[in-house]
């Protein structure tokens, strides 16, 4: 098997693909997206890493579980959505693997030995696939939130990409709530004139992870805080610093942006590194 891409993909908000939601087709674009993702990588992964924006840890933690539950860390939604199933395995295996990688680049680490998938594992994941037959295993970001810290641990988990391991950094490129909250008051209809701030700080993501040098991506990403509306997309970073671990373990690889949807009033993008 060919070294395959790492990705950054939104897993959209709680369990949004699985529901009714107002207005009517609001997720369709990140849904179809999310389904295309086993074509667009041209290889059946043996296995899945993901880095998701809802686990983060003193140190680095490695899920390791060979039949992770779920858990339905979102609130208020309706009953059926606490019921929804994605019966994928772990993988011991890799999660020692894991381990031994982040042991031989210097970064600490524990495992965690119950914990099941968060929801931004399981939502989007069973939309690229359904069938829940790809073993995952889930990695914890940094409780530091320390950007240069999880470009370090992207790096780290590199080699697995020459593995048949697909690398995946769930989260969203904007994560405003307050803001998307009250565009949904308005009635969620702000896709022809999205949040001034979320346009501008996509547009610098694409720059940077599209245009610019590996090198001056990372020292870009590094100090993401720096850019155009950086805080009004990122109040808190936990949901981009999965992006850096995806580009982390791009190394030299091109980056390309696979979507761009505008949801809750805000820019929503995917990208592709490889």
């Amino acid at each position: 098997m060919s070294r395959l891409p790492t990705l950054f993909v939104p897993h959209g908000g709680g369990p949004c693909f699985f529901m009714e939601w107002n207005p009517p087709g609001t997720w369709d674009r990140m849904a179809a997206y999310l389904r295309q993702i086993p074509e667009d990588i041209g290889a059946r992964p043996k296995a899945i890493v993901l880095i998701s924006g809802h686990w983060e840890e003193e140190v680095v933690t490695i899920q390791n579980n060979t039949s992770p539950p779920l858990l339905y860390d979102y609130y208020g939604f309706p009953p059926h959505t606490y019921e929804i199933k994605f019966p994928a395995a772990g993988a011991p295996e890799l999660s020692a693997r894991i381990a031994a990688l982040l042991g031989e680049a210097g970064i600490g680490w524990k495992y965690d030995h119950g914990r099941g998938f968060d929801h931004g594992v399981f939502i989007p994941l069973k939309v690229a696939f359904p069938n829940a037959d790809v073993p995952i295993v889930q990695v914890s970001l940094l409780a530091s939130l320390d950007a240069e810290d999880h470009i370090q641990l992207g790096q780290a988990l590199a080699p697995l990409r020459d593995e048949g391991v697909l690398i995946i950094g769930s989260g969203m490129t904007y994560h405003n709530m307050q803001t998307m909250m009250a565009s949904m008051r308005r009635g969620g209809v702000d896709v022809a004139s999205p949040d001034p701030g979320s346009q501008r700080f996509d547009a610098w993501l694409e720059e940077v992870l599209t245009k610019a040098t590996p090198e001056n991506r990372i020292e870009a990403l590094a100090a993401w805080d720096k850019a155009p509306a950086a805080h009004d997309a990122h109040p808190r970073e936990e949901h981009l610093l999965p992006l850096h671990v995806a580009v982390g373990a791009a190394g030299t690889d091109p980056g390309r942006k696979t979507l761009t949807d505008v949801v809750m009033g805000a820019v929503e993008s995917a990208f592709r590194f490889g």
